[in-house]
């Protein structure tokens, strides 16, 4: 097995100048950076990862800690998560926290026992505070999908409560006044923040909030199917609703056509997120976007600027805009 000193005689350099070629130093001579990685590539030299941790304090590896696995929300995140770090030659650990404070706190010691080099998070279960010391006091960290006080070099998130108003802003203007809303869980920020801007775009339409109009779901598809027979009792007169995700929305248009509605004209739904099978459902969804690939990408990024001294342009806040499909019917033309 070639060693470090055997690739410092090819090249005819110091042992210091490789093992700094090696740290990505960037004092380093490009003539001598050359001679070194021409060495390595003739003597098919391979670093040691446990040497090289060892004498940089750091593994190159970087902690992801998301609440869930089984949609393609999270699924889209952690891909872009994982192709930006991976192009830098970094890896990632990868723990579920479930929306479980408990949870959380565990998948965190485990990843910071790990020697993880930072964390990469989408958590709900955590207080700001929580991650606000986490990030001062252990380990450097990047938010997801919320911003935090005390991290603001490290948040990554969506205008939730635009996007709210959008989606039930476009009913509006399409006719719609017999409006329900299908929400996440209270407990979550983006869920109450996209609620909070449907509740004002019923204000600017001249619109009521009535407090029965609106069913509490997890963001699971089961959610649509029970939200909509719910508001269907509450207003058999009901023309439209608004979910808090794509996936509550399938289940709402599943619902619908069990009861033998046409969609969209006996009833338009509005999404939020635009997954993949946003357009590929009958009719195709009329959703709000969420790129929280994007968001993945800028917090990978973030961590490469503050640990690994890059230099990227990041951008932690995106509009939400509304994505017209098929599946909201125009009340003004009757």
């Amino acid at each position: 097995m070639t060693t470090i000193y055997q690739v410092a005689e090819h090249a005819g350099v110091s042992l210091s100048t490789v093992s700094r070629v090696l740290n990505g130093r960037k004092t380093v001579n490009p003539k001598l950076r050359e001679k070194v990685e021409l060495a390595m590539q003739e003597l098919n030299y391979r670093p040691s990862s446990v040497a090289r941790s060892l004498a940089t304090n750091r593994t190159d590896s970087i902690g992801i800690l998301v609440s869930e696995l089984d949609t393609p929300f999270f699924g889209e995140m952690v891909q872009a998560i994982e192709v930006t770090l991976r192009q830098a030659n970094k890896h990632v650990i990868i723990t579920v926290g479930h929306n479980d404070l408990a949870q959380e706190v565990d998948a965190v010691e485990f990843l910071i026992s790990r020697r993880c080099d930072a964390l990469i998070m989408h958590t709900e279960g955590m207080s700001d505070e929580q991650l606000a010391a986490i990030n001062q006091d252990r380990i450097p960290i990047a938010v997801i999908n919320r911003d935090v006080p005390g991290i603001d070099d490290g948040c990554f998130c969506l205008d939730n409560e635009q996007g709210g108003f959008l989606a039930t802003e476009h009913l509006i203007a399409m006719g719609h006044r017999q409006i329900g809303y299908i929400s996440g869980p209270r407990n979550k920020h983006d869920a109450m923040e996209r609620l909070s801007g449907h509740k004002r775009a019923l204000a600017e339409g001249g619109l009521d909030f009535l407090p029965e109009m609106v069913f509490e779901g997890h963001f699971q598809e089961l959610d649509g199917r029970d939200g909509l027979r719910y508001l269907k009792q509450q207003n058999p007169a009901l023309t439209a609703v608004v979910c808090a995700n794509d996936w509550m929305a399938s289940g709402a248009m599943s619902c619908a056509r069990d009861m033998g509605l046409d969609l969209p004209r006996d009833l338009s739904i509005v999404g939020f997120d635009n997954l993949m099978f946003a357009h590929h459902v009958f009719p195709k969804l009329t959703t709000v976007s969420n790129p929280v690939n994007k968001m993945g990408e800028m917090a990978a990024k973030s961590i490469l600027n503050r640990v690994y001294d890059q230099q990227h342009v990041l951008q932690p806040l995106y509009d939400a805009q509304l994505v017209v499909r098929d599946s909201v019917f125009d009340l003004n033309s009757l």
